[in-house]
């Protein structure tokens, strides 16, 4: 009785900080994707609009929370708070998952400690930032409820209602068709339990090549860049990433990094890095488990979005949502084996410290469209879109010559940049220039 009274207490703790640490979320403004996907968006401002456009579009699910929110209210408010509610809920669904795979690995009496250290260092990293303040990043945190929901269904053995949580995760957000791959990593081996999971993959995976819209989206990312170039701009997009995870610094809603074409010394060093991780990860799986799961659960959740089909921005920080909890887990286990318990408390109370100062940091640049754009450009300031972006939103302050100033930077940086081109002389007409 005290064991599940123990259990409760570290699953409604690591909720709990998840929520508390994002209160100042709550002051957030709609951003950037959020006026595409929400606020211009008629197909999710009422029931009967998101029915009618549900038959040729994409993430049902995801477009059905939206109206949801919309009919409770249009503000940014309830968005956030929906927001909050599905980031706590994954906290303590990784703690669940992280106890059970825990104990595998260093016995069950050392189990809880490292699976809530993890759960809390999943739900206060900075890089959450953009999956949680930012509105329509819950395509990456409400898809990780389904996914999370699934995989911990299928550590009890319920592996048909896996396979329909699975379902549900793929209709908001297609990147969950790593899935079977998690539970096989889970696993160690194929077995016929992963069935129902690789069978819901592949009806997924063909009723998504069958939809003209994500054969649409397909055929655009590679009008962007061919494979190869691909996977040379990947290559530096991860590293990019994994600087994020580590240094909990140069956080950016549109870094803009660059499309690479050729090998580079410096590109060639990260492949090199890249590589060897991943070798490490592969050769750790018998002897020390944790570390093997925790890099390679890493590479999987990154697999759908850095790897082989192009997107328009290389790399963003709402990708390390799920990816980020393979690593937490292995230095929590890889510190409970090194570290007295006392020790390794005091750790993490250090790191989770460093966490939430720098989230709460963070979640303030979404408080305003100018603060978030500057903040951008403060990170990338040869980023022509993010200068376009910062004058439009001077602009709307009624900042014009801060904006006129934004527009020419963007121009100076892409001078055939026609939105900033537009932009620049509409507000130049409007101010009665020439």
């Amino acid at each position: 009785m005290t064991g599940a009274a123990d259990e409760r207490r570290r699953t409604a703790a690591a909720a709990l900080a998840a929520a508390a640490v994002h209160l100042p979320s709550l002051g957030g403004a709609f951003q950037f994707d959020d006026y595409n996907v929400i606020v211009h968006e008629p197909a999710v401002h009422s029931a009967s609009a998101l029915l009618a456009a549900l038959a040729g579009g994409v993430r049902p699910l995801l477009k059905a929370s939206y109206a949801l929110n919309w009919a409770l209210g249009p503000g940014p408010a309830g968005f956030h708070a929906f927001n909050i509610a599905v980031h706590a809920l994954n906290a303590a669904l990784v703690y669940a998952i992280g106890r059970r795979l825990c104990a595998r690995w260093l016995g069950e009496e050392k189990a809880a400690g490292p699976a809530l250290a993890a759960a809390l260092l999943f739900a206060l990293h900075p890089a959450q930032t953009e999956a949680v303040t930012y509105i329509c990043g819950r395509s990456s945190s409400l898809m990780a409820s389904f996914y999370l929901g699934a995989a911990l269904l299928y550590l009890r053995g319920a592996t048909g209602a896996a396979a329909a949580l699975f379902v549900l995760a793929l209709s908001v957000k297609e990147t969950a068709l790593t899935l079977p791959a998690a539970l096989l990593l889970f696993d160690g081996k194929l077995s016929r339990c992963q069935s129902p999971a690789w069978l819901a993959a592949a009806a997924g995976l063909a009723a998504m090549l069958l939809s003209a819209r994500y054969r649409d989206l397909l055929g655009y990312g590679f009008t962007q860049r061919g494979l190869t170039e691909n996977l040379l701009t990947q290559l530096n997009g991860v590293w990019y990433l994994i600087e994020r995870l580590i240094t909990l610094r140069g956080f950016n809603i549109d870094p803009g990094l660059p499309e690479l074409r050729a090998w580079t010394p410096a590109l060639a060093a990260q492949a090199a890095g890249l590589a060897a991780l991943a070798g490490l990860g592969l050769a750790s799986l018998r002897r020390r488990p944790e570390l093997g799961f925790g890099i390679l659960w890493f590479f999987l959740q990154l697999a759908p979005t850095n790897s082989l089909v192009p997107r328009l921005d290389p790399a963003n920080d709402r990708q390390l949502y799920l990816a980020c909890w393979g690593p937490f887990l292995a230095l929590a286990a890889a510190a409970s084996r090194a570290m007295t318990p006392l020790r390794a408390r005091a750790a993490a109370g250090l790191l989770l410290a460093a966490f939430a100062a720098a989230s709460v940091a963070r979640q303030l640049d979404y408080r305003s469209e100018i603060r978030l754009w500057e903040a951008s450009v403060r990170e990338a300031p040869d980023n022509a879109r993010a200068r376009n972006n910062l004058g439009l939103a001077y602009q709307e302050a009624g900042r014009r010559e801060e904006a006129l100033e934004q527009y020419r930077a963007a121009l100076r940086l892409r001078p055939d940049y026609t939105r900033a081109g537009v932009n620049k002389r509409l507000l130049e007409w409007e101010s009665g220039g020439d």
